[in-house]
């Protein structure tokens, strides 16, 4: 939000430096992000004074220059060549000298040299009003008055205005500060705490007199809850012009471009007081009577920028005898507004409420000035002294007449909370003890009435412009932001509390995994829950769906159901930019509607796709395969000492190739290649393998695990190795079954090492390699120990598998 310095002078008179000014608007809360200047006129006609055209003869080398001798205050005139078609000798001329900067109306710059045009030589250069930003004309050179002294800065012939303009990066709660009176009645808080009392000047409205009564228009409010109060009045005989220098300075220093003096007017009061107005022109107003109410959905409407909009049964109205003219609070119509041709207007001020206004900028993808106010809320009692004050100043600067009593339609008055502030939680909550009559001048500078004083606290009356201030809790924070956060003492000393919490934690489980996942490579991600309605087909997920009840786009209407999207979003965001190998890893929720019911679930998911180590010197690119993801999958069940997770078929949508991991029972997750119909959703055209892991039933599953460790052996372990030659039916499975049943105390490991199937070995036959790892953790083998279970090992190999030894 854009806050003029000089704007804001007007209701507080304040010399002081425009930092410190800001600097305590940050410390009151409105946060002062930057400063910048704002000149009238670009430059500030720096380097342009006023000249006297001594001689001016013609150029001896062009037909439509001229050569000038010019006194502009130096020792001697100096010589520019000219070429507009009243320069003329004794005339007083602004000169553009040696060195000046000068702007063009788009924003470009130039700079005067020194030159020669057509061999003479010119010391400057004789402007017209568009070159100095000071008009529009181009017709010929300005001509001054003849009283003035060559030599005097134009800088000071013409009127500039310099001014500082503060940008403020606003809270949404903080409706009451939208508005240059609104800042000014938090700064003069502040200037109250540091005694420094300035009074607080509001424009006065006190000679607001109905001129006639020959324009009349009817106003009827169908629903008093959507608009709990409309006021307006109408003003006819109006000049429609360019607004003064004055009113189009102000507007231009926060950034808003002048229209004509009435729709300037309007923003002018929207910016001075918080309070939105509109303008109609009467004479489209039909039938004489003005209609606010909604109308059937469906209904056509074309809004100021051209646009037919399509209207919801909610949107609340302004409407003639026979068509809506308005969004409420939103936009205007392409056919009511203020044009050149206007001689009268109905000029409208009105609170409508916050939620219908949210409801219906957001529907229609509009955000004005207007909706931005009056969806956080603006003040009620504002409504009808800003329509006067907007009244009055379009008579001042359009002409016109009042020609209608004020309408004001405020069948039920809003009233003001109250609310009682405890000394006790006070001090408790700010944690230092303010003097009791520091908190009653501070409420008071507020305009936060004190009803009564008791040993325990005060019975205050909140103002209907503060919105935000509703609980005891509000009140204090007000107190404190005036006080001043840097007036709060601070202890040397700190304590704490240290909480015991579980290492079963869910944010510990999940940070040990993720540390893993990032050690082999992997990023985390953090993606949006809200994604497009059309996404919830492709998984025929579409019923289970909990949808915004108010999106802010169609991209954004429904809570995920599967946290898959959202992933492959993020990939093809990627592979558009050249990052083809990715390993990603992602911490969410997602979101299912069950029998009526919304319920949310946990989830860690992970995606790895292109290759798994970039290509070497040294090594070959490889790509990732389903094996790869397996594998990390294994890790993270083994990190969080989930043992005996098996594995079966998935069946689905997802995964072209998958299987799913349970526990005892209980469903982990799936995992695989996801199939080439969805990615071809998301124009990836490389695989990509996907895990889903349950987290909610990983952690159930984890808080139940009990970790069992063991001292390291202190005796040697042996290791044989056998050579078996087996029918091509008999799995490794048997072969490693088998020696478990035939030794379970020292065997300690069995492993595959070697298959070989082909040349010298009879048809049907394959020779299998496997070593055998014995430890016996109380003492060292023997060799008859160990040759005595090789041997048991090879006659079960022989007389059940009918294996032989090679």
């Amino acid at each position: 939000m854009k806050i003029s310095y000089n704007w804001l002078k007007q209701f507080l008179q304040i010399d002081w430096e425009a930092e410190k000014t800001g600097e305590l608007l940050t410390d009151l809360g409105l946060e002062v992000e930057g400063i910048s200047s704002f000149e009238s006129v670009k430059g500030g006609l720096n380097g342009v004074v006023v000249g006297h055209v001594l001689s001016c003869d013609k150029h001896p080398n062009a037909d439509r220059l001229k050569v000038t001798s010019v006194d502009i205050g130096g020792e001697s005139p100096v010589q520019i060549v000219c070429g507009a078609p009243n320069v003329a000798a004794g005339q007083k001329v602004p000169v553009a000298t040696i060195g000046t900067t000068l702007y063009a109306k788009e924003g470009e710059s130039w700079q005067i040299k020194k030159g020669k045009i057509r061999g003479e030589e010119s010391h400057g250069m004789i402007c017209a009003e568009d070159e100095l930003g000071l008009g529009e004309s181009h017709d010929g050179i300005m001509v001054l008055s003849d009283i003035l002294e060559p030599g005097t800065p134009c800088s000071e012939v013409f009127d500039i205005e310099n001014d500082h303009v503060f940008e403020i990066g606003l809270t949404p709660n903080r409706a009451d500060a939208m508005s240059h009176f609104g800042v000014a009645r938090d700064l003069k808080a502040g200037l109250e705490q540091q005694e420094i009392q300035k009074g607080l000047l509001t424009p006065s409205t006190s000679n607001f007199l109905i001129d006639n009564r020959s324009l009349k228009i009817d106003v009827e409010v169908e629903d008093s809850q959507l608009a709990p109060r409309y006021c307006g009045v109408t003003i006819s005989n109006l000049i429609i012009q360019e607004s003064p220098d004055w009113l189009k300075n102000r507007l231009k220093s926060i950034g808003l471009s002048p229209i004509n003096n009435v729709v300037d007017v309007t923003n002018y009061v929207l910016h001075e007081l918080g309070q939105p107005l509109h303008a109609f022109d009467a004479a489209k107003i039909k039938g004489g009577k003005i209609e606010v109410k909604t109308l059937p959905s469906g209904t056509k409407f074309t809004t100021l920028d051209e646009v037919e909009r399509e209207l919801d049964a909610d949107d609340l109205m302004i409407c003639d005898s026979d068509k809506p003219m308005c969004i409420a609070g939103v936009f205007g119509g392409i056919d009511s507004g203020v044009t050149e041709n206007t001689s009268a207007i109905f000029l409208e001020s009105a609170y409508f409420d916050p939620v219908s206004i949210r409801k219906s900028a957001k529907r229609h993808g509009l955000n004005t000035d207007a909706s931005f106010r009056f969806e956080r809320g603006i003040d009620i009692n504002m409504t009808e002294y800003a329509l006067k004050r907007a009244a009055l100043l379009i008579k001042e600067i359009a002409g016109g007449d009042i020609s209608s009593e004020v309408v004001d339609l405020y069948p039920k008055k809003a009233q003001e909370r109250q609310v009682f502030l405890t000394f006790d939680k006070i001090n408790s909550l700010i944690g230092q003890e303010i003097p009791r009559d520091t908190i009653k001048s501070i409420l008071t500078s507020l305009e936060i009435k004190v009803n009564n004083v008791t040993e325990s606290g005060l019975g205050l009356t909140i103002p209907h412009y503060r919105v935000d201030v509703e609980r005891e809790v509000d009140v204090i924070e007000e107190i404190l932001r005036v006080y001043g956060y840097n007036n709060i003492d601070y202890k040397e000393k700190l304590t704490a509390s240290i909480a015991q919490t579980s290492k079963f934690e869910n944010h510990r489980v999940q940070d040990v995994v993720a540390d893993m996942l990032a050690a082999q490579g992997f990023y985390e991600t953090m993606t949006n829950s809200l994604v497009a309605s059309e996404t919830q087909t492709l998984l025929d997920t579409e019923n289970e769906a909990v949808r915004m009840l108010n999106p802010l786009s169609s991209d954004l209407s429904v809570l995920r159901t599967s946290m898959l999207f959202s992933g492959l979003q993020t990939i093809a965001y990627n592979l558009n930019r050249q990052k083809n190998d990715l390993k990603l890893f992602e911490y969410g929720k997602t979101y299912h509607k069950v029998s009526g019911d919304n319920l949310e679930s946990q989830h860690l998911c992970v995606f790895i796709t292109g290759d798994r180590n970039p290509n070497s010197w040294i090594s070959d690119s490889k790509s990732t395969d389903f094996f790869h993801l397996k594998g990390t999958l294994n890790s993270i069940f083994e990190r969080l000492g989930l043992k005996g997770v098996q594995t079966k078929p998935y069946s689905g949508k997802i995964f072209s190739e998958g299987l799913s991991c349970y526990l005892n029972g209980q469903h982990l997750g799936s995992y695989g290649l996801v199939s080439k119909a969805l990615l071809k959703e998301f124009d990836i055209k490389q695989e990509v393998f996907y895990a889903d892991l349950d987290w909610d039933a990983i952690l159930k599953l984890v808080n139940k695990n009990n970790v069992v460790f063991q001292d390291i052996p202190k005796y040697p372990e042996v290791s044989r190795d056998l050579a078996l030659l087996l029918d091509d039916g008999v799995s490794f499975k048997q072969v490693y079954d088998l020696a478990w049943t035939t030794e379970k105390k020292l065997l300690k490991k069995v492993n595959l090492f070697d298959v070989y199937v082909g040349k010298n070995l009879p048809e049907g036959k394959k020779s299998y390699a496997v070593s055998f790892t014995l430890l016996d953790e109380n003492k060292t083998l023997t060799d008859k120990q160990i040759d005595k279970i090789m041997s048991k090992l090879v006659t079960r190999y022989q007389n059940e598998l009918g294996a032989e030894l090679r």
